[in-house]
């Protein structure tokens, strides 16, 4: 299986901006969760960071005391890319002013013939004109078509850790920061090469069937704080990539970590919600912080 295709499933656990495409789903059975905290703090500040899965199957239990009392006593919530799920617009706007290029080539043609059938049954799923997909850049049609990965996998945008803190933090008057814009998110997968992109829409292509295992097992690894089973899940076989690993991991975990050493200068209490694949591994923010001298403490 390519580091594609495995990563087109990620996306369907990770993808933040993908979540507008994401309808409801049935609720799944409670289970309690114990997922990671970090702590990063100086005199005067302290910055919770808090790795996330952005959708999750509905009436999941993942709070616990400690991270409760992390994020009452949190006067900002930080998130990658504030997304209003209620109102896409502005998001999905954006997504087409760098999705829409003249002259593309349908996007049956963009796939392997044997890719062809599972392609055309995504967008009949989808409900999305094919002819609309077929004035997309492939990058932008894969986002779309994973609204069909999500239903199958039962996830709900409502249930995902950012929108619940979002809600939180909103009906107590508290400020709600991002670490990039919409655009600039959407920009990483603007900026992969065309055969990245071709290989990330037949991975969103994938068995159903296999992809629901796949999250099962990022989900237990996550719920558990399980560090070391995040990285295996998550980023072991990025290194194969250096395109996928340079652009959408490295850059931005260094970007961010470098946001969290320039926040330590500004009074208060921060909570940091990012997708969790992002404070696992040997290039995650946590040990770009380290590299660095600065303290992090594991909380939860």
């Amino acid at each position: 299986m390519s580091l594609f295709k495995r990563f087109g499933r990620r996306l369907a656990a990770f993808g933040a901006i993908a979540a507008t495409a994401c309808a409801s789903a049935p609720a799944a059975d409670q289970r309690p969760a114990s997922p990671a905290l970090w702590k990063v703090a100086d005199a005067d500040t302290t910055i919770y960071l808090f790795g996330t899965i952005h959708l999750l199957p509905p009436n999941m239990t993942w709070r616990s005391p400690a991270f409760d009392k992390a994020a009452a006593g949190s006067d900002t919530l930080v998130v990658e890319t504030d997304i209003d799920e209620s109102n896409p617009t502005a998001t999905l706007g954006e997504l087409f002013k760098l999705a829409i290029s003249p002259g593309l080539p349908p996007l049956a043609d963009r796939v392997k013939p044997e890719k062809r059938a599972a392609l055309a049954t995504a967008v009949a799923k989808s409900g999305i004109p094919a002819a609309a997909l077929d004035k997309m850049e492939t990058w932008a049609a894969a986002f779309l078509l994973l609204g069909v990965q999500f239903k199958e996998l039962g996830l709900s945008p409502g249930s995902g850790v950012e929108s619940v803190l979002k809600k939180q933090f909103q009906s107590g008057g508290k400020p709600i920061g991002q670490l990039e814009t919409n655009a600039e998110q959407l920009g990483f997968f603007d900026n992969l090469s065309e055969g990245a992109q071709r290989e990330f829409l037949e991975g969103v292509l994938d068995d159903p069937t296999a992809t629901k295992d796949q999250f099962g097992g990022m989900l237990e690894a996550w719920s558990r704080g399980d560090i070391a089973g995040i990285a295996k899940s998550f980023n072991a076989d990025m290194g194969d990539a250096p395109e996928l690993m340079d652009v959408l991991i490295a850059r931005r975990n260094a970007n961010w970590a470098n946001w969290v050493k320039g926040r330590l200068a500004t009074p208060g209490t921060v909570m940091v919600a990012v997708g969790a694949g992002h404070l696992a591994g040997d290039k995650s923010v946590v040990n770009l912080l380290k590299k660095e001298g600065v303290k992090v403490s594991r909380v939860q």
